[in-house]
């Protein structure tokens, strides 16, 4: 039931609706694309951020002083279909626009 009702509560704002359905549209996408593209602190991404990966829907690969984000595979059948559900919503998607220093 936790998991349930943690997997619930993450896609329960509109923002982390938005940035789950960025990240599965760009594949995988650094955060400092995530914040240009949102045009949101640092902060106030990471705790988005954080929330979806704690409900088990992202992933993140460490490189160097940069964090990457991208859909956790397998997902299961639950987070799967709520992926796909977000897909067929009507939401403007920013474009992904690589702007950060990867290699600092």
């Amino acid at each position: 039931m936790d998991i349930f009702l943690q997997t619930v509560s993450a896609v329960n704002d509109e923002t982390r609706i938005q940035i789950l359905n960025f990240i599965n549209l760009n594949s995988e996408v650094c955060v400092c694309d995530i914040e240009k593209a949102f045009k949101m602190i640092q902060s106030r991404i990471s705790r988005h951020l954080k929330i979806l990966k704690d409900a088990g829907f992202l992933k993140v690969e460490r490189r160097g002083r940069w964090a990457y984000y991208s859909i956790r595979t397998p997902l299961d059948r639950f987070r799967q279909s709520i992926l796909e559900e977000i897909s067929y919503l009507s939401l403007e998607s920013p474009i992904l626009t690589k702007g950060c220093n990867a290699t600092s």
